[in-house]
């Protein structure tokens, strides 16, 4: 499963072109700096409107919608908008050969229409920094012990900040290559509807050919609503009634002007950044292709069986999906990391910290160990 952190990305618009602002930032590490930067370029919330753990805040209508994906609360009623490829396996499991909302599209008139999914939704309630104590509990350790004792340390922390009676959930991200833990303590909710979706040919418009590309145009959107028992999380019943979210982010029908202000606020999947020369080479010439190769027999077979049968194109459309959409990206990291010579960029990197390192007994063996240990592990990725 992969980690999501809750960050902003800054984007302003400026002289007819688009400039994005270096980094993402997690709103409780945000700094006064930058948050005076974004004011200069035209944000009108207060810095306890981003985020703040003792009243309702922008965090508060930011979730995670289903296994990882990003939406937002935009009504006093619960509404939530999120891209088509999240609502995807739901809208397929919504529908059948007769009412196939997926190749239609699909709009509750009303919200005795709305359909109930198997999904769910988590709101974040607050971010503790539980470094020190996880920290403070591996000191003397290393190797195979330390990652043992972290791993019990960080499911204690876990257990213990979480509230099963609530739905509390806390889960523990290790950032910085380890170097901090934050606890993300979320309450998540059950009784998720669909609520509206456009036809496939709208919302996955320019299909795998599109995807991972930009620009990209494409009416990647669908609809839910998030359902409570007096405001509270329950399983689904046709009594619960729509949540009362503490913020909800108003749609505004004015659109945007030159030098808007814009800010991405929501769930990205982990990045890897400082991946060594050594990991580069294998992801280009050992993981990448035998994933992309992997993933081209399967949707093979599976576009022939879909062909077949109407019925079974619906069934197996989620999956298909998923694996495509990870051919593809699999196969453009590839070409993106050979055509800027990212592996020799780090090389030229990772060779000026050995002459630095050199005479530092503590840094001095890093590269050695991890061109000995990638060797080691390249049979079994192989």
């Amino acid at each position: 499963m992969k980690r999501l952190l809750i960050t902003f990305f800054l984007a302003t618009a400026l002289f007819f072109r688009s400039f994005a602002d270096e980094g993402m930032w997690l709103p409780m590490l945000l700094g006064q700096q930058v948050y005076n930067d974004m004011v200069k370029k035209g944000l009108k919330l207060t810095n306890d409107q981003l985020y703040s753990i003792n009243k309702a805040s922008l965090k508060d209508a930011i979730i995670i919608f289903g296994g990882g994906c990003t939406g937002e609360i935009v009504s006093d009623q619960g509404l939530i908008f999120t891209n088509h490829h999240c609502g995807y396996d739901a809208i397929t499991k919504a529908s059948t050969v007769d009412n196939n909302y997926l190749r239609d599209g699909f709009y509750a008139r009303s919200k005795s229409e709305e359909i109930p999914t198997q999904l769910s939704v988590q709101f974040l309630l607050r971010i503790d920094d539980v470094t020190k104590e996880v920290l403070d509990s591996l000191k003397g350790l290393s190797g195979a012990d330390r990652i043992r004792k972290q791993s019990a340390v960080l499911a204690a922390i876990n257990k213990r900040l979480s509230d099963a009676g609530q739905n509390i959930e806390t889960r523990i991200s290790p950032i910085f290559k380890g170097n901090q833990f934050l606890a993300f303590v979320y309450q998540r909710y059950n009784d998720v509807r669909l609520v509206g979706t456009p036809p496939e040919s709208v919302g996955k418009f320019g299909g795998d050919t599109d995807n991972w590309e930009w620009p990209r145009h494409t009416g990647d959107f669908s609809v839910f609503r998030v359902y409570a028992s007096n405001n509270k999380p329950a399983a689904y019943a046709e009594g619960n009634t729509p949540l009362k979210p503490k913020w909800f982010l108003p749609v505004s029908l004015k659109g945007v002007k030159e030098n808007s202000f814009a800010m991405i606020w929501g769930y990205p999947g982990g990045t890897n950044r400082y991946e060594s020369s050594y990991g580069i080479n294998l992801a280009t010439d050992v993981n990448n292709p035998t994933l992309v190769k992997l993933r081209d027999v399967r949707l093979k077979y599976m576009l022939e069986e879909m062909k077949k049968d109407p019925a079974i194109k619906l069934q197996l459309a989620s999956s298909y999906a998923g694996i495509a959409n990870y051919w593809k990206f699999f196969e453009g990291e590839t070409k993106q990391l050979l055509k800027y010579d990212i592996y020799g960029q780090k090389k030229l990197s990772e060779e000026k910290f050995i002459k630095w390192s050199d005479g530092k007994p503590e840094y001095q063996s890093i590269f050695a160990e991890w061109s000995d240990a990638y060797a080691a592990w390249t049979k079994y990725a192989e």
